[in-house]
């Protein structure tokens, strides 16, 4: 029965941080546009926030090694963001830098 539990938990953490990291790039993008509006600016400290309560548990179910990697994955989350919210265009360049976060991200977390 244990060994059922810790199947299932096994990745409770980095899903953990896959999530803060998308809050924290919602926040951002939030940010952004609440230079000029004020609610906006609220909404992005309740996303940064939240995401920092996510990563934070994530760090106490997880390794640092394993977890923290994830976090880039807010940066892939800005990218679409600016293309998507803000008009910003997507070049080569930046998609491979996207790829290569996502195989040194693939690799750092992955554990048998």
């Amino acid at each position: 029965m244990e060994l059922v539990t810790k199947s299932k938990n096994r990745h409770i953490g980095k899903w953990l941080m896959i999530i803060s990291a998308f809050l924290t790039a919602t926040g951002q993008l939030f940010w952004k546009w609440g230079h000029t509006n004020l609610i906006y600016m609220a909404i992005g400290f309740v996303c940064y926030g939240l995401g920092a309560i996510f990563m934070i548990k994530s760090l106490a179910l997880e390794k640092l090694s394993v977890a923290y990697p994830l976090m880039c994955i807010s940066y892939i989350v800005a990218l679409f963001y600016g293309d998507i919210f803000l008009g910003e265009p997507i070049t080569i360049k930046k998609t491979a830098a996207v790829v290569l976060l996502g195989i040194g991200v693939t690799l750092t977390s992955y554990e048998k």
